[in-house]
């Protein structure tokens, strides 16, 4: 059999920016151009890092005062309110094998995840088996959760947990607005763009049957098998999710910037960044293929396997950590009226303060690590966000702002923050 052809050059161009050691490198280059003075919109004062990573700190010894720290991930969210919601799931089940039970928890993430962009500061979700009302993240997380265990997602009356291709193709706007509990008085941003992130993914799981169809009906969980399939004595990378994530789930996204045949997701331009071929000013984030990425970890685990290599996905580019080095100085904006007007996402503000916070993400781990006398290998990226990065993020937003918005306004369309 004769090797394939080698792909065209920017077809192999665009499938290098599918990768977290781009987001990386190229988030770095942003952060150079902010040391020496050239960005846009964005001064960087790294004599203020440091008095961020004690706030960071502070944060880590309060939450977590024997430094047991779990990864930033989606089941911390199902966990709101000190109830182990996915541990009730878990006794309830009628699982058999352990496949099974990971197919079922990459389902719950994978629509969870999809579903977590930013819900606006109005909006609340009120749980009926706790009493207890959710905003933001949790709220997102909860809501989600309570559409999974319902059966909302599942064409398997027998079998509630789980999420079937055919019916995310025939979810619709008002399924979701019930589910959310979205009224006149308690509006949530960006609902027909999650609908149609959901569809999207019912149309890619539901073609792909031999990816997503191996063992079950075709359903998001069935990526399960191809990440499990990279595992070398029972070890997996956590690349190896990424990848799977961006190459099979890729198409879902919107489709902003198509290069050499390929699907961007979550990559923008900015005319600072430099490269040497095609993908000279695009910079990448892959922000929710990578908390994706992360909320996989725990359920691969689960099923047996050790998760390696954690520090190959990058730090999250969202409000939360953009917004800590904001508040903590560490960043300032060129022009502070910016902070009055909301800002789309494609803008050249929102690219460099995301890649700024990627960057600057990397810079403050190690300040955290020899604060609280850990290693890098004990104490890695996701647990510097969660510890972390992303709860001061939110602390030091509630101290400055009562409503705990971020310190800057973004129009969303559901799909990226």
């Amino acid at each position: 059999m004769t090797d394939p052809s080698p792909l065209a050059p920017d077809t192999q161009a665009a499938k290098n920016l599918l990768s977290a050691k781009a987001v990386r490198d190229r988030s770095h280059q942003i952060l150079q151009h902010g040391l020496e003075g050239r960005l846009a919109h964005f001064a960087v004062h790294l004599d203020r890092l440091d008095a961020c990573a004690d706030e960071v700190v502070a944060t880590i010894r309060e939450a977590y005062p024997s430094l047991d720290v779990p990864f930033h991930a989606r089941w911390r969210h199902f966990a709101a309110g000190d109830y182990d919601r996915w541990g009730a799931v878990v006794h309830g089940a009628t699982w058999t094998n352990t496949g099974e039970m990971a197919r079922a928890a990459f389902d719950l993430a994978i629509v969870s995840v999809l579903l977590d962009a930013g819900a606006g500061p109005d909006w609340r979700y009120e749980e009926g088996r706790t009493g207890e009302t959710y905003a933001r993240s949790e709220g997102l997380a909860v809501a989600s959760f309570n559409m999974f265990v319902s059966g909302l997602f599942s064409s398997h009356p027998e079998d509630p947990f789980r999420v079937d291709a055919d019916v995310l193709l025939s979810l619709r706007p008002e399924d979701l607005a019930e589910g959310f509990q979205v009224s006149a008085d308690n509006p949530i941003l960006g609902l027909d763009g999650r609908v149609a992130l959901l569809n999207r993914l019912g149309r890619v799981v539901a073609t792909n049957p031999d990816i997503f169809g191996q063992n079950d009906d075709p359903r998001p969980g069935g990526l399960f098998e191809v990440i499990e399939a990279t595992a070398e004595n029972d070890t997996i990378k956590a690349t190896a999710i990424l990848d799977a994530v961006l190459t099979h789930l890729g198409a879902i996204w919107p489709s902003r910037i198509t290069l050499g045949g390929v699907h961007l997701g979550d990559t923008w331009r900015h005319p600072l960044v430099d490269a040497p071929d095609a993908t000279n000013g695009l910079i990448p984030f892959h922000k929710l293929s990578q908390w994706l990425s992360y909320s996989l970890i725990e359920p691969l685990e689960w099923a047996g396997y050790d998760v390696v290599e954690i520090d190959g996905l990058t730090g999250l580019p969202e409000y939360r950590n953009g917004g800590l080095f904001l508040d903590a100085g560490v960043l300032s904006l060129k022009d502070p009226a910016e902070a009055n007007r909301p800002h789309a996402v494609d803008s050249t503000l929102v690219v460099e303060w995301r890649a700024l916070t990627v960057a600057l993400l990397d810079r403050i781990a190690d300040p955290i690590r020899a604060k609280l006398g850990l290693k890098a290998e004990d104490f890695p990226l996701a647990k510097v966000l969660e510890g972390g990065t992303w709860a001061t993020g939110r602390r030091l937003a509630k101290a400055r702002r009562g409503d705990g918005s971020p310190p800057l306004t973004i129009i969303s369309d559901g799909t990226v923050f």
